[in-house]
C-alpha cells in the first residue's frame, strides 16, 4: 500500500478509537503513523549537519513553493505584501465582520517552506473556527537569521493587534513557528506593546542547543527528529547571535506578563522537556499555562490524522474560536 493510501485510510476512524481512559494509551492509528513515519525521509534529513547543508543548498537552487493548495468552499484567500513579505489572509466566504485573528506561524526548523499540511490547517481553523488567518510567508534560513526574523515577526503582530481592535488575536505556530512566536512576543513585552489574546504553541522549539542528557534516548524513539541536525539547522537560524539567545532559544527569555498559554507536545518528541520546563516557567511567572502532553505522541501530533491529533485541533478550534 503506497503511502498517500495509508495516511488517507488513517484519516477514517471509527468512533471507538477515539475512545480516551484517564491515562490513555496510544491509538492503534497512532502507532501505526508512528510506524509509517519511520518510513518517510524526514530524520534522515536530519541525521546529520552535512544532510542539513545539502538539504538547504538544494532548496535554494529549487525553492520550494509557499502557495495555498485549493482550502475547499467556505475559505476566501487574499494575497498581499507587509513589511516585504508575502502575507496570505484566509476569511469565511460567508462574510469575516467580527469575527477573531489567527496568526500562523509555519514550522520547518527555519529552513523549510510551509507545506500542504500546514495550509490544510489553517483552512480549517478559517472554515470551522470562522476565523480570519494571517500567515507571514517569513524568509528562511540561513538567508535570514533570528536577529531580523524576531523584530520583523512582531512588527507584524504588532500591526496586527493595532488593526484588530476589539477582535480576540491568537497566535498559533508549530515547531519552530512556535518558537518564533514565543519568541516574537517576548519581543512585544520587552518594548510594552499589547499581547495578544492567547498562544497556541504546537511542539515548540523552544531551546536549540538540544543539550539535555535524556534526548539522546528520547531521540532513538523519535520517528521524526534527530539532533545533530536540529543543532546545524538551529546553528544556520542563529546567525552571528549566541544558540543561547532568545531570539534562537525564547525558553531562555522572560515569561512575565506574556499571553496565556496553550502547548502541544508528545512524549516520543525530541522537543519535549523543552514544553514541559516552559510551562513550568511561564506558570512561575503568573501565566496561564495549559499543558497537553500525551503518551508516545510524535513532533507536531496535534496536525498529524490520527484521533489523538483530531482531539488537539478541536481544542485549538474551541480556542481560536473564543480567543
Amino acid at each position: 500500500m503506497s503511502v498517500a493510501r495509508i495516511v488517507s485510510a488513517l484519516q477514517f476512524c471509527p468512533d471507538f478509537c477515539a475512545a480516551r481512559s484517564r491515562d490513555p494509551a496510544p491509538s492503534l492509528q497512532s502507532r501505526a503513523f508512528n510506524l509509517l513515519l519511520r518510513q518517510l525521509p524526514y530524520k534522515q534529513q536530519l541525521a546529520s549537519a552535512e544532510a542539513v547543508q545539502a538539504h538547504v543548498q538544494k532548496l535554494a537552487l529549487q525553492p520550494a513553493s509557499f502557495e495555498p493548495p485549493n482550502l475547499g468552499r467556505g475559505v476566501e484567500v487574499t494575497l498581499t505584501k507587509m513589511g516585504g513579505w508575502p502575507v496570505y489572509y484566509t476569511a469565511p466566504a460567508s462574510g469575516h465582520e467580527g469575527c477573531n485573528y489567527v496568526m500562523f506561524l509555519h514550522g520547518g526548523g527555519y529552513i523549510n517552506e510551509i507545506v500542504p499540511a500546514h495550509w490544510r490547517f489553517v483552512g480549517q481553523m478559517t472554515r470551522k473556527g470562522r476565523v480570519v488567518c494571517v500567515v507571514p510567508i517569513y524568509p528562511l534560513a540561513p538567508r535570514t537569521t533570528a536577529k531580523d526574523l524576531v523584530p520583523a515577526t512582531a512588527e507584524l503582530l504588532r500591526m496586527l493587534l493595532e488593526d484588530a481592535g476589539p477582535a480576540k488575536v491568537t497566535v498559533v505556530g508549530n515547531s519552530a513557528g512556535a518558537g518564533l512566536a514565543l519568541a516574537a512576543c517576548q519581543w512585544l513585552r520587552d518594548r510594552g506593546h499589547r499581547q495578544p489574546s492567547r498562544l497556541v504553541l504546537i511542539s515548540p522549539a523552544a531551546d536549540a542547543s538540544i543539550s539535555r542528557p535524556e534526548q539522546v534516548a528520547i531521540a532513538a524513539r523519535d520517528p521524526i527528529q534527530d539532533i545533530p541536525g536540529i543543532i546545524e539547522a538551529g546553528r544556520l537560524y542563529a546567525g552571528e547571535l549566541d544558540v543561547g539567545h532568545p531570539f534562537v532559544s525564547p525558553l531562555n527569555g522572560g515569561f512575565r506578563s506574556l499571553a496565556p498559554m496553550l502547548i502541544f507536545s508528545g512524549t516520543r518528541d525530541l522537543l519535549y522537556p523543552d514544553s514541559v520546563d516552559l510551562a513550568a516557567r511561564a506558570r512561575d511567572a503568573g501565566v496561564p499555562v495549559e499543558l497537553h502532553l500525551l503518551r508516545n505522541q510524535p513532533h507536531n501530533y496535534a496536525l498529524m490524522p490520527t484521533p489523538e491529533g483530531r482531539q488537539a485541533r478541536a481544542i485549538i478550534l474551541r480556542a481560536v474560536a473564543g480567543g
